[in-house]
């Protein structure tokens, strides 16, 4: 009878690749009750990586200290050192450094002075000296994920990160209703008005998954739409909406021309809601909905003293930093949806007043155009950190390529009266290592969602043009 094979124990060995730490400083900790190796080259990478003042060139310079930190008090690293003291009960394991000379054998084609082949050098030295433990390596980095499983060798990418395993499942905001909604939820129903809309109180099914502020429509004449005011156990109260579609509901002389772009401009118009999120495909609308939502409550209603609109740089050639100019003289080549927006606005502002001629008409536009710029600011993300916002209408465009940790260090900058809107689309992603699952505006949809002073939509429909819609569905 043959021996039956050695049984692999329940804690790993985990070795990082440097992209894991740069990514996500926090990752020592990720790993529960296993072991983190980091090979000596892992360190090499961090120290050519810890200059400047980019994010990971931050998250580089944190790794640094905090290892440090580890290995301040510990007379043997040899054997590890715990992690479970540092890491606030999260990880139950050990961190090992590598403290000795490995020579693995690496298929001869494979360069040896690269980084990354004698990371995988280490991973192959780990599984001969530990066989009866399982060795993965762990790497942010496609390549290489794809290079270790030529070898033959275990590698995962880091998931700690994803708000989401699929981006199919993040929340949209809205839910269709069953046909027969009212028959299962109308017993005993209640109904009344409050500032000029209708609330129903209802109990049923459905009551349980709805979230604050989520919308709800039923399709059918006449059409219903509702917003989820309060929801407890099988008890909730439904909000009827303003119709932006409606002429007399025009904002900024813009009506939404779907469902969605309604339920968007009710979220943009509502004094109670503090934090917008909008997502949608290129041409739905998010950045002209906002702009008008936003200059008529800086311009007409007065509700916000001005708007602030700022976007990720994710540069294609240079920097911003090369481009001649102020601040707001570098960003605006980065602002043409703003231009383009504001265009629309202007002429929609122009049509609705009315010109006794052709000068008047002109002039008028050109006072239109000054006022506006007069009270939008456009800024760098960069020089966000220890600002305070007070009173003011903060735009956000691009929101997609932003990490959780730069999302947090914007959404802190709110002051009293101040308004966040933040769009994007996260099927563009600019970023390096930043995913669908991991970006910021994934993660804040996630969060946000069914706090009482937020909202979120997904736009599905585009605006645009019959030709820029058929070119999305053919190209």
């Amino acid at each position: 009878m043959p021996a039956k094979p050695a049984r692999k124990t329940a804690s790993k060995i985990f070795v990082l690749d440097t992209n894991v730490l740069m990514h996500d400083p926090a990752s020592l900790f990720r790993f529960e009750e296993h072991d983190v190796y980091l090979p000596i080259m892992t360190l090499e990478e961090l120290d050519d990586h810890k200059k400047g003042m980019s994010e990971i060139a931050r998250n580089a310079r944190q790794v640094s200290r905090a290892i440090d930190e580890m290995l301040a008090p510990a007379d043997d690293i040899g054997e590890g050192i715990a992690l479970g003291p540092h890491s606030h009960g999260m990880a139950t394991g050990k961190l090992l450094l590598q403290t000795e000379a490995i020579h693995a054998e690496l298929p001869p084609a494979l360069p040896t002075s690269k980084y990354d082949n004698q990371i995988l050098a280490v991973v192959i030295h780990l599984q001969r000296r530990y066989p009866r433990r399982q060795v993965i390596l762990v790497s942010k980095d496609i390549n290489m994920r794809i290079k270790a499983r030529a070898l033959g060798l275990p590698v995962e990418d880091y998931f700690n990160d994803q708000v989401l395993e699929d981006s199919d499942l993040l929340y949209t905001g809205s839910r269709g209703l069953p046909a027969d909604f009212w028959e299962t939820h109308g017993q005993g129903m209640e109904s009344w008005k409050e500032e000029s809309r209708t609330r129903y109180r209802i109990n049923g099914p459905l009551c349980p998954d709805f979230l604050l502020n989520e919308f709800v429509y039923l399709e059918g004449e006449p059409e219903f739409s509702a917003i989820v005011r309060e929801a407890a156990g099988k008890r909730a109260v439904l909000e009827t909406l303003a119709d932006y579609t409606h002429p007399k509901h025009a904002v900024w002389g813009i009506n939404a021309r779907n469902r969605e772009q309604s339920f968007a401009l009710n979220l943009l118009m509502n004094p109670d809601i503090d934090f917008v999120t909008l997502l949608g495909q290129a041409g739905t609308g998010k950045t002209l909905l906002t702009l008008a939502a936003a200059l008529t409550q800086t311009l007409e209603i007065k509700r916000y003293a001005e708007i602030i609109m700022t976007r990720v740089t994710v540069p294609v050639g240079e920097d911003i930093g090369f481009l001649p100019g102020s601040e707001e003289e570098k960003m605006l080549p980065w602002m043409g949806a703003l231009e383009d927006n504001l265009e629309v606005l202007t002429h929609s502002e122009e049509n609705s007043g009315g010109a006794n001629n052709h000068f008047s008409g002109e002039w008028s536009k050109a006072a239109t155009r000054d006022l506006i710029r007069s009270r939008i600011k456009v800024k760098s993300l960069n020089f966000m950190r220890g600002r305070t916002f007070l009173k003011k209408f903060l735009i956000l465009d691009e929101a997609q390529n932003l990490t959780p940790k730069q999302m947090k260090t914007l959404v802190t900058r709110a002051g009293p009266g101040t308004k966040i809107v933040c769009l994007g689309n996260i099927a563009q992603i600019d970023t390096p290592y930043l995913t669908e699952g991991s970006s910021g505006l994934t993660y804040v949809v996630d969060r946000f969602k069914g706090w009482p002073h937020s909202g979120h939509i997904t736009l599905q429909r585009g605006e645009r043009s019959r030709l820029a819609d058929h070119a999305a569905e053919v190209l």
